[in-house]
């Protein structure tokens, strides 16, 4: 069956997907992929009739309530799963079942708490025998992933490594869909015409930026968040300043620039975004080095006197204030206007002061920064973290003073401006410059074979640089060097062989049988899975000379990558998705409830658990460690959250937790756990109990019935007049339905353990006025009080956890989803890691000697030849399959007044508004990018 839409040319079979994408090209590239077989190719001999004793245990403890007859009633555990009809003797017939048998028995879980239970020695006896069963009957299993398209965050880092250049991928590209925890699932990146269109803009907007081609006047606006972050350091900015923002800005281009900083203005928030402390010192800066030191007048803005700051107010404070980068000639600093007595919301409100510098500053990235000095005027009392912002009157608050917060960073330009000269990205980009009419060409095709050896992950074909070739004589047509260089650089940008990990089956094949994959194929697969990016030349060279199969090299080449600083994505992409760091960023715990939680907070609570797990990749620790861990990092904010002394700074710093901080050991004592799983405006032990279910031991509780109940507000009548229960009454109260109790019973007792942490981790001994009640007993019967003993009890489960590690790393390395098939290897390699203490190099060393990761099942129905794909860019086809082409267009001209701004250039901001100054161009040059296809065509600018 052949469908088409949109230039898109898809045969669809039952195990065979061919995608043919000619992004930007005038001929298709065809891309073979297969998808997931479904099942074993032939059953092993069946193992010898186990003792009877094994189907005596099942009939004695299992079979009363998991049997036919239940399932005929509708009884809950039968209707889960009967073992009455399966026949023990021919364990490998029904894996599937025997598999959810092993994870329920593994985690304790059955019997079910109260229900007769073997002794110990039994109980453990039979995991082991039926495990090692299933393992005895498994059966190779290696389907691919399918068609594996990079996730934003993996393009955003090729595009980093082979630009040097660092753009917002959110602000370029839609989210992408996840599925079984990661976002990097074959099955769940897609291809759509929008997709499409959004990765040619993003490689047009890309490589203008990469090469600096001169740009016309954009916006772009940095918001900080209306919390009480404006109260301390910045990390990244100079000791001795507080408040303000530090961003990474990527400059389209060399010219002139203005910087203006605004204070929070808000109609309820002018006194603390204003201030009323006098005389407060504000610094920009661009790469460290000081551009102006101005004046903030605040306490004139509500009629206080003129303070004598030593400076005119909005004037630089002394004349040493404008150095280094300093301001362009003429340029000062606009005056802010001040408050009047009378009418000063109006005021407020259409007289937004701020507080103006104008620069040179050329092309590529810089850090640019606003923050106080800090001064001794007011000491720092945290008085108004104990009001919510929202709800502050207009005006002056009698009895406080307050430090004047940064509200917005307007970056704007460029002006005059001219082409870069010098950049990172342009350094990156041009391994050679023509000294002659005669050298361009050459130099041209040395440039663009490095770029696409580095973009397509292995040596560049010539049919493949010719091509590219091409884009680069259309752009040279119309501009000088550098521009034909752009469009090829576009081209690259978008081409299938980037944004596609392309894996093709070889013709040799017999179809149900395992191949290998090739070197530079398994050399994307390494730096994917370690790195979240293509691989570096290391990697490349020992795939060109075919030795990266080599199990000695190969496991050189995987502690080398753990090593290397790249590694860090493992703690950001695996482990900030696993263990939901990147929930922190939707957290909101309400102000009223938790006036001191805020943005600093938030990602102080974030990077803790990155560094602690990088902390066990570094080190090559025991993987058990995130559970039983006695240290931590912190920097001073988060330390004053837990309450831990003499911590001062911004940079985190590794800190030994002592008895008094044992609460703090391990994962579950950690900010970042304990507020993403909380509800706004309380704790949720049901929450905190599934998530430990399901994140550390691996079972994962049922969905709730569709009509559950909320709770309770109180305890006493319907028009609430009765004091507040504790949380742990709601639940129990909650639990009174027959149909609540089964799941609610697992959860719960985990959950209440860790009621002594409020809903954003701060230790508590009281709720609603109640002593806190830790205690429960646990679904295997096991009694325990607070924290430390629930950390105990996990650590007694650690061969669960270890096995849970090694399936997310293995769903995580494959980029598909773990089946029963899978769990003998699974297994295999949580024993393998047991062997070498449990250290995180030996799961990732086991995932990455795996048959699955190092080779593909050849599909079972007539694959495209391997040479296709090579035919496809030389044009052998000659079908009348629709194409995607490129073109060039001419661009209207600009209208007068009509300003943009590029979001993509910023990676950090916490607002964006405007268009895109680097989408256009000087009208002798203008060009757009013109899309185009037998059913359509899509301008894209």
């Amino acid at each position: 069956m052949i469908w088409q839409f949109l230039g898109y040319h898809v045969q669809v079979s039952m195990t065979v997907r061919v995608l043919a994408i000619g992004c930007l090209a005038t001929l298709p590239i065809v891309v073979a992929a297969t998808g997931q077989t479904a099942g074993r190719t032939s059953a092993p001999p069946a193992a010898a009739t186990p003792p009877s004793a094994q189907r005596a245990l099942l009939d004695r403890y299992c079979v009363g309530c998991h049997n036919q007859r239940g399932k005929a009633a509708g009884l809950e555990p039968a209707r889960k799963l009967t073992l009455d009809d399966l026949d023990i003797a021919r364990i490998g017939e029904h894996a599937d079942a025997w598999e959810r048998v092993v994870r329920k028995l593994r985690a304790g879980m059955m019997p079910p708490a109260g229900s007769r239970r073997p002794d110990k020695a039994t109980y453990d006896g039979f995991i082991t025998w039926l495990e090692n069963e299933l393992d005895r009957n498994a059966m190779p299993y290696a389907p691919p992933p399918g068609l594996h398209r990079l996730n934003r965050t993996e393009y955003a880092n090729v595009i980093r490594d082979v630009l040097d250049l660092d753009i917002e991928p959110g602000a370029l590209l839609p989210s992408d869909d996840s599925t079984h925890g990661f976002d990097n699932m074959a099955g769940a990146l897609g291809i759509s015409s929008t997709l499409v269109e959004a990765y040619v803009s993003a490689a047009g907007r890309i490589s203008r930026l990469a090469i600096g081609e001169p740009a016309t006047p954009g916006l772009v606006v940095y918001r900080t968040p209306e919390d009480t972050s404006q109260d301390y350091h910045i990390e990244g900015l100079p000791f001795g300043t507080r408040g303000g923002m530090l961003v990474k800005h990527v400059f389209p281009s060399d010219g002139e620039y203005t910087l203006t900083v605004t204070p929070i203005f808000g109609d309820n928030m002018s006194p603390t975004g204003f201030g009323s402390v006098p005389c407060e010192k504000l610094e920009i800066l661009v790469d460290g080095e000081r551009v102006q030191l101005m004046d903030w007048q605040g306490s004139r803005r509500f009629g206080a006197p003129e303070a004598n700051c030593g400076g005119a107010n909005g004037q630089p404070a002394s004349p040493s204030g404008q150095r280094g980068r300093g301001a362009a000639a003429g340029a000062r600093p606009t005056e802010v206007p001040g408050g009047r007595r009378g009418g000063l919301l109006l005021t407020l409100r259409n007289e937004i002061p701020k507080m103006t510098v104008r620069l040179k500053t050329t092309a590529g990235a810089h850090m640019v920064g606003a923050t106080f000095l800090q001064t001794n005027f007011a000491p720092l009392l945290d008085l108004d973290q104990h009001f919510m912002r929202d709800t502050l009157q207009t005006g002056p608050t009698p009895g406080f003073t307050f430090f004047p917060h940064v509200g917005t960073l307007r970056i704007e330009g460029p002006f005059n401006a001219v082409a870069a000269k010098d950049s990172t990205s342009r350094r990156r980009i041009f391994v050679c410059r023509p000294t002659a009419a005669v050298d361009e060409t050459p130099c041209a095709r040395k440039i663009i074979a490095t770029l696409a050896t580095r973009a397509f992950r292995h040596p560049a074909s010539a049919a493949e640089v010719q091509s590219l070739v091409d884009f680069y004589t259309a752009g040279r047509k119309e501009g000088d060097f550098d521009h034909g260089i752009e469009m090829a650089l576009a081209r690259i940008l978008a081409d299938p062989r980037l944004i596609y990990r392309i894996e093709v089956e070889p013709a040799h094949v017999k179809a149900g049988q395992l191949y290998r994959l090739g070197d530079f194929e398994l050399a994307s697969r390494l730096s994917f899975f370690l790195w979240s990016t293509i691989p570096d030349e290391e990697l490349l060279t020992l795939a060109g000379q075919g030795r990266l199969k080599d199990p000695a090299v190969l496991d050189r080449q995987v502690r080398r990558m753990l090593q290397d600083r790249r590694a860090e994505a493992l703690a950001v992409n695996f482990a900030g998705q696993w263990l939901n760091l990147r929930g922190m960023q939707s957290v909101g715990p309400l102000p009223l409830v938790y006036p001191d939680f805020d943005d600093p907070l938030r990602q102080s609570m974030r990077r803790e658990v990155e560094l602690l797990f990088d902390s066990i990749v570094r080190e090559d620790r025991s993987v058990v460690d995130l559970l039983t861990a006695d240290y931590t990092f912190v920097n001073e904010r988060l330390a004053k959250h837990y309450g831990i002394p003499n911590i001062y700074g911004s940079q985190f710093r590794r800190v030994t937790l002592g008895p008094d901080m044992d609460m703090r050991r391990g994962l579950v004592g950690k900010g970042a756990f304990l507020t993403t799983t909380s509800k706004p405006e309380r704790t949720s032990p049901v929450t905190r109990g599934k998530w430990i279910m399901t994140n550390i031991l691996g079972m994962s509780p049922p969905d709730p019935p569709p009509d559950v109940p909320a709770l309770k507000p109180k305890a006493g009548d319907a028009a609430g007049n009765a004091k507040e229960p504790t949380m742990r009454q709601k639940m129990l109260d909650h639990r009174v339905r027959a149909d609540c109790v089964q799941c609610h019973s697992l959860m719960d007792p985990i959950g209440f353990s860790l009621e002594n942490f409020d809903g954003i981790g701060v230790w508590r001994t009281e709720d609603e006025g109640a002593a806190v009640d830790a205690s429960g007993q646990l679904f295997d019967g096991t009694k325990i009080e607070g924290p430390a003993a629930l950390r105990t009890w996990l650590a007694g489960y650690s061969d669960q956890f270890v096995e849970l590690v090694a399936e997310k790393l293995l769903t995580y390395a494959l980029g598909r989803g773990v089946e029963y098939q899978d769990m003998p290897l699974v297994r295999s390699i949580a024993h393998d890691a047991a062997r070498k203490e449990n250290r995180f190099s030996a799961l990732v060393l086991a995932v990455a000697r795996s048959k699955p990761f190092q080779m593909n099942m050849k599909s079972g129905e007539a694959p495209v030849p391997s040479h296709s794909v090579e035919d496809s860019r030389k044009g052998a086809t000659s079908g009348a399959s629709p194409r995607i082409h490129y073109r060039a267009a001419p661009l209207a001209p600009h209208r007068a007044g009509v300003r943009g701004g590029d979001p993509a250039l910023a990676p950090h901001p916490a607002s964006v508004r405007g268009g895109d100054p680097a989408l256009s161009r000087p009208e002798n040059r203008g060009r757009r990018l013109v899309v185009t296809s037998r059913q359509s065509a899509h301008t894209v600018h």
